[in-house]
Parts: C-alpha cells; sequence; structure tokens
C-alpha cells in the first residue's frame, strides 16, 4: 500500500519533525465553533506517511447502512488510552498539542484514530464527532495529515441555525495540522468528499480526549 505517493518537496526532506504551533491561524466558523490550521506541521511528513502505510494494522470494516451492510470505504486502526503509537513523532505530536491546548481544552488529547484514504473512492460522510461527550461539550479534535491532499469540508448542522451555503473547505496533506474547537462538533459538520480522477493515497490521524468519538 502507499506506492502511488507523490511526494511533496517540502514534505521528503530529513527525518520527520514537528514545527511551531505558535504560526497556526484561527478562523471562527459561527455559533462558538473554530477551527485551527497550520500547514506542514509536519516536516518530513512523507516518510511518516510511508511507515504508516506499511506498519499499522490496517483493518477493513462493514456497516450497517439501512437495509444492508455496505464495506466503510477506507481503512481504520484505533489507538486507545495508554496505547503507544506506531511512530514517535505522533507521541510528539500528541504531546505537543495537549500542552499548547491545555488553556482552552482543560484536559490532554488521549486517543487517536488512524483513516486511510486509498484513492479518491475513498471517502467519509457528513458527521460530527458526537458519539460520548462531544454530543453535549465544546472539545477538540485535531488531524494530522499526511499522503497527498485531499479535502476536508465543513459546513452547518442542519437546524443549526446557520446559513445554508456556509461550507468551507481546507485541502489537508503533506504534514498539515486542523483542530476544529468551540461547538464544532455539535453545531457543525465535516466529511472527506469523495474525489475524481487521479487522487493519491492520504493517511489522517485524529487526536481526541477521553470520551469524545
Amino acid at each position: 500500500m502507499g506506492a502511488d505517493l507523490q511526494g511533496s518537496l517540502f514534505g521528503a526532506v530529513g527525518e520527520p519533525a514537528l514545527g511551531a504551533l505558535g504560526d497556526i491561524r484561527r478562523t471562527e466558523l459561527g455559533l462558538g465553533a473554530w477551527v485551527d490550521v497550520l500547514p506542514g506541521w509536519l516536516g518530513g511528513a512523507d516518510e511518516v506517511y510511508g511507515r504508516l502505510a506499511g506498519e499499522v494494522p490496517w483493518q477493513a470494516e462493514r456497516r450497517q447502512m439501512y437495509d444492508r451492510v455496505v464495506d466503510v470505504p477506507r481503512l481504520l486502526c484505533f489507538y486507545g488510552e495508554d496505547v503507544p503509537l506506531p511512530l514517535g513523532v505522533l507521541d510528539e505530536a500528541r504531546d505537543a498539542l495537549s500542552a499548547y491546548y491545555a488553556d482552552e481544552l482543560g484536559e490532554p488529547f488521549r486517543t487517536a484514530g488512524l483513516c486511510f484514504y486509498r484513492d479518491g473512492k475513498d471517502s467519509v460522510a457528513w458527521h460530527g464527532d458526537r458519539i460520548g461527550r462531544g454530543d453535549r461539550e465544546d472539545t477538540m479534535v485535531a488531524i494530522l495529515s499526511v499522503g497527498e491532499p485531499r479535502v476536508l469540508a465543513l459546513r452547518p448542522r442542519p437546524g443549526s441555525g446557520q446559513a445554508v451555503g456556509s461550507t468551507v473547505r481546507y485541502p489537508l496533506g503533506h504534514g498539515d495540522l486542523i483542530v476544529m474547537g468551540g461547538s464544532c462538533q455539535r453545531t457543525w459538520e465535516h466529511a472527506i468528499p469523495k474525489a475524481a480522477g487521479h487522487v493519491g493515497p492520504r493517511i489522517s490521524i485524529q487526536f481526541r480526549p477521553r470520551g469524545v468519538r
């Protein structure tokens, strides 16, 4: 897996290393939701992609969809609390995010969910991370992307009162970071839409606090 990755000049240089979080930029979405974005936070991201693609025990899942069972259009792997992550730089990333957002979040990031989007046919539908505390409390989900960029789209949750047509899109890959905070999981939805044409593979690492999925 992962042979089709078109490496970026920036992402392919040197050993994996994290940049400074002080350069992150915040955008207020409305309804108490916001996103922080930092392109290229992880240097050497293509090396990280290659290791994760080849070494993570990826799982193909099937889920009930109305009256039938369908394949989940991506590969998955979940690392719970106190489980070492597959690469040390991911533990460093989780610790750095926990320290940076300590005052706002009030707790550390505890878990990591990995998703492998192998090509443009792989996707995730509109949703919020509202299993557990995310359904009733403000929280944060931090996503680090490696591999080829894919669009992460956000739109107001239907019935939230936000204007229709407020969808925003972020192409994320090659070490880019996005953090969704405030009421984002309750009042907005996010998705990775399917993409036409040749689309290279991408892996996302989603860091979450305890009790948020």
